[in-house]
C-alpha cells in the first residue's frame, strides 16, 4: 500500500483528497503557492505542510487548475524520480499531452478524474467525504506501467471512490457528454433569467431549480476546463444545435403554419430525453431501476422530516431516495419518497394511518 503522498494544490479536490487520505493513514504532505491556502488545509486535517526536509513521497497527486496541470506534473516527475505521479484535472488528453510535450517520464504518469465536486470552491468547502461511492476514472497512458495504475487505483480506492479506466481520449468524450455540455446548459438557461421580472422569477418551481443547480460554479475553472477538452464539447454541443435547430423549425410551423409534422418532433425529442435518463445509473451504481413515488406534504417546522424519515423505516419500508419540493409561499414542502413498486401502496397507507398527507 502506498504510505506517503504528496497533494500539490490546496483547493477544493486537494484538501478533500488530503482529509481523506489523512484518515485511511496515509501520510500526507501538502504544497500549494499560498501559504494561506496550504496552512488553512493543514489545519482543517489534510495533512502537514511540505517542507525541504521530507522524505520522496511514493505518489504525488497534483491538483491543479487545468490550465497548468501538465506542467506541474512534469516538474513533479522531474522533483521525484521514484515517484507516481497522478493529476485530478476534468480533462486528460490536454494534460497529457503537456507532460509529452515537456518531457515527463509518462511510464510514471497516469491521470485520474474524481467525478466529485462541489458548488463551493476553495480548502474552506473541503470534505473528507467528498469521494465516497463517486465514480473516480483512473485514466493512464499508453507508456503507463502497471505499477503506476496500480498505485493510483489504490489511491482513488483509498479516498472512497469507485474506480473505473478508461484512455484519455474516451475519458474526454464522455465527459463532455456528462459533465462539461450539462454545466453549459445550465448555465444557458440560467441566464434566461436574468431579465425576468421579479414576480416572474418568484414563479420558480423544482423544474428550474434542478437544471440550473450547476449553474452557480466558478466561471474562472469552467473557462479552463471547456477551453481544455474544446474539440470534445464542440462536437456534442454540435449534436444539440442540429436538434434545437429542428425543434425551433417544429415551432415556427405550430406559429405560423398548419402544424402538420411538428409535434412528431417535439414528441420524438422528449422521448429521445426519456431514454437517455433512462440509462443514468441507479442506487449504488446499479441497473436503472423504476421505482414509485409517494408524496408527503411535510409542514415546514423543525423536527418534521426527521419524523417522516422514522416513519417510513418504522413501516419496514427502504427509502431508494429523496427529493424536496418546497411550497411556493406555503408553509410546508412536498417530499417525493421513492421506494420499490411492490411496497409503495403499503408505505401510502401506513403513512396516512400515521396522520401524514399525501398528495396526488
Amino acid at each position: 500500500m502506498t504510505t506517503s503522498v504528496r497533494i500539490v494544490g490546496t483547493g477544493l479536490i486537494g484538501t478533500s483528497l488530503g482529509i481523506a487520505l489523512s484518515r485511511a493513514g496515509y501520510a500526507v504532505v501538502l504544497a500549494d503557492p499560498s501559504p494561506t491556502a496550504v496552512s488553512l488545509a493543514r489545519d482543517l486535517g489534510a495533512g502537514a505542510v511540505a517542507s525541504d526536509g521530507d522524505t520522496a513521497p511514493d505518489i504525488v497527486v497534483v491538483a491543479a487548475p487545468p490550465d497548468v496541470a501538465g506542467s506541474v506534473v512534469a516538474d513533479e516527475l522531474a522533483a521525484w524520480p521514484d515517484a507516481v505521479v497522478t493529476d485530478v484535472a476534468s480533462v486528460k488528453v490536454a494534460v497529457l499531452e503537456d507532460v509529452r510535450r515537456r518531457g515527463g517520464d509518462l511510464t510514471r504518469y497516469a491521470g485520474s478524474h474524481p467525478m466529485a465536486g462541489r458548488e463551493r470552491s476553495g480548502a474552506v468547502a473541503a470534505r473528507g467525504d467528498l469521494f465516497d461511492g463517486r465514480a473516480w476514472v483512473v485514466v493512464p497512458n499508453e507508456q503507463s506501467s502497471p505499477s503506476s495504475v496500480e498505485a493510483v487505483t489504490a489511491l482513488a480506492t483509498a479516498a472512497g471512490g469507485t474506480v473505473s479506466t478508461m484512455d484519455p481520449a474516451e475519458h474526454d468524450a464522455a465527459v463532455a457528454v456528462v459533465s462539461h455540455v450539462p454545466q453549459l446548459a445550465s448555465s444557458l438557461v440560467a441566464g434566461r433569467l436574468r431579465d425576468l421580472t421579479d414576480p416572474a422569477v418568484a414563479l420558480s418551481g423544482q423544474g428550474i431549480r434542478d437544471v440550473t443547480r450547476v449553474a452557480a460554479s466558478d466561471p474562472q475553472l469552467w473557462t479552463q476546463i471547456l477551453a481544455g477538452n474544446a474539440s470534445a464539447v464542440r462536437e456534442v454541443l454540435a449534436h444539440v444545435h442540429a436538434e434545437l435547430t429542428e425543434v425551433i423549425g417544429a415551432l415556427d410551423v405550430l406559429t405560423d403554419g398548419d402544424g402538420v409534422g411538428a409535434r412528431e418532433v417535439l414528441a420524438r425529442i422528449v422521448a429521445q430525453g426519456n431514454a437517455g435518463h433512462a440509462r443514468i445509473p441507479g442506487k449504488h451504481g446499479a441497473a436503472p431501476t423504476a421505482y414509485s413515488v409517494v408524496v408527503v406534504l411535510v409542514p415546514d417546522r423543525p423536527g418534521e422530516l426527521a419524523r417522516l424519515l422514522h416513519d417510513v423505516g418504522d413501516a419496514g419500508v427502504n427509502l431508494e431516495d429523496l427529493h424536496l419540493e418546497h411550497g411556493l409561499g406555503q408553509p410546508f414542502g412536498l417530499a417525493e419518497v421513492s421506494v420499490l413498486p411492490a411496497v409503495a401502496e403499503r408505505l401510502g397507507d401506513e403513512l396516512t394511518a400515521r396522520g401524514w398527507r399525501l398528495h396526488g
